[in-house]
This record gives structure tokens, C-alpha cells and sequence, in this order.
């Protein structure tokens, strides 16, 4: 029989904290009992396929459908097939959809599209797995109208709270002294991450479902001038799929 060394104050507190713990234990499991499970439904995927695997793609109807019904349209039309990841910077995002990837020139890549521009439907963050699109620079377009075909992939990795507050201080110094991160922001961007110096400046459109595994080997491949893979790494088919998602 093993007699205990502790004290009647040392008692009194480890009684206490374990009703504290058995108390948050209820918490928890009252929470998880409360909390809604996510409807599945039937819905439309993106399908890229590149020599890496393949890239499934959830598109945001409900708050990018400009971005999203014009990304299956060139995805119906095959303009996507063929073209390119023409800048990849590890850490950061790997990006595609120009036509002009198509050609031997490299040198004009990044600079074409399908003749149009979609207004902007900024309201999604950059979290990690985040599509987005392609914009020229406010100089020349100030109510950031998204490329007609261009898009980018979110690669980067979670970031620090100093991180996130040397941001909000920049942006406090660039002219929006009122910025700052929400909770929702600030727990993906320290979890899931992602790139916040984007957010309010681009519009997200839709989101990985699977292959975050391939944009990650992709923004790792060598590269050459202006972030150019020194290989190509082709999109070599797109397509519309319907398979289950979250609603």
C-alpha cells in the first residue's frame, strides 16, 4: 500500500484540477455534439492534370461565380490543355493559365490571356490551397479586374503571429490605418497558412480539394529567370468532373 506524500493543500488543488479537467472534458463533448457536420452534395470539380499528378479544384460559385463560370468555360473550350506553370516560387504560389506558355518564348509568358479581364469579386482569403487569379498591377488597373485566364495556387505554409502583425503593421503604413486580421484569418493563416498580404488585393475563386501534394512538388522544380522552370511542367488536360463535395 503506497502512502501519499501530499499535503492537505496539495489535495485540495489536485482535486480541483481535475474537476477542471473532467469539466472541459464535458465542454468538449457537449461542443462536438452541437456542432453541425458539413452537408455532402453532388457538385462540379476542376481536373488538372499535369506530370506530377493531378490537381482537383472546389470553385466558390457562391461568392467568386464571375471567376468560377469563366474557369469552366476555358476549362470546356480546352484552352487550359497544353499551357503551362510558368512561374512557380516555392513558399509562396505556382502559376498558370497563359496561352502564350504554349510557344518556345519564354519571354512572353505571363503577359497573355483570352482578350478579356472579369471584374474583381474580391471576398475569400489566401489560405493555403487557395486559386486565385492573376491581375495586372493597380497602376494600370485600379479596380483589380482579374485576367481572363491566368490563376495562381497558394503553396505557402503556415506563418507566425509576428508575422501576421508585421503585415497588419505595413498595411497600417500603406494607408489602411484601420486593417487588421480577424480571428478566422489569424487561426488559418497560423494553422493552414497562406499568403494574408494578399487579402483585399485579389480574388480567390476556389480551393484544392486534392493534390496540394503536386503543388508542392511543382513549386519546388528548378528554375530559371523571372521564376521559370527550367523543365516545362504542362498542364496536359483539364476537365469538369462531378463527385462529392462539401456544400
Amino acid at each position: 500500500m503506497f502512502k501519499s506524500n501530499l499535503t492537505p493543500r496539495s489535495r485540495v488543488i489536485t482535486q480541483a484540477m481535475l474537476a477542471m479537467l473532467l469539466l472541459g472534458l464535458f465542454t468538449l463533448s457537449a461542443c462536438a455534439q452541437g456542432k453541425k457536420e458539413k452537408k455532402k452534395v453532388q457538385g462540379e470539380v476542376a481536373v488538372l492534370e499535369t506530370q506530377f499528378g493531378k490537381i482537383v479544384l472546389q470553385l466558390y460559385d457562391a461568392d467568386a461565380p464571375k471567376h468560377a463560370a469563366n474557369f469552366r468555360k476555358l476549362i470546356r473550350e480546352g484552352f487550359y490543355d497544353s499551357t503551362t506553370f510558368h512561374r512557380v516560387i516555392p513558399n509562396f504560389m505556382i502559376q498558370g493559365g497563359d496561352p502564350n506558355s504554349k510557344d518556345n518564348d519564354p519571354n512572353n509568358d505571363g503577359i497573355g490571356g483570352p482578350g478579356y479581364t472579369t471584374p474583381a469579386e474580391i471576398k475569400r482569403i489566401h489560405k493555403r490551397g487557395a486559386l486565385a487569379a492573376a491581375r495586372q498591377g493597380d497602376q494600370v488597373n485600379p479596380k483589380k479586374a482579374s485576367s481572363g485566364s491566368q490563376f495562381y495556387i497558394v503553396q505557402n505554409g503556415p506563418v507566425t503571429a509576428e508575422q501576421l502583425n508585421r503585415i497588419e503593421s505595413q498595411m497600417k503604413m500603406q494607408g489602411k490605418p484601420d486593417f487588421q486580421f480577424t480571428e478566422e484569418q489569424i487561426t488559418v493563416y497560423t494553422t493552414i497558412g497562406g499568403t494574408p498580404f494578399l487579402d483585399g488585393e485579389y480574388t480567390v475563386f476556389g480551393e484544392v480539394l486534392s493534390g496540394m501534394d503536386v503543388v508542392d512538388k511543382i513549386a519546388q522544380v528548378q528554375r530559371g529567370p523571372r521564376d521559370r522552370p527550367l523543365e516545362n511542367v504542362l498542364i496536359l488536360k483539364t476537365s469538369i468532373e462531378t463527385m462529392e463535395i462539401e456544400e
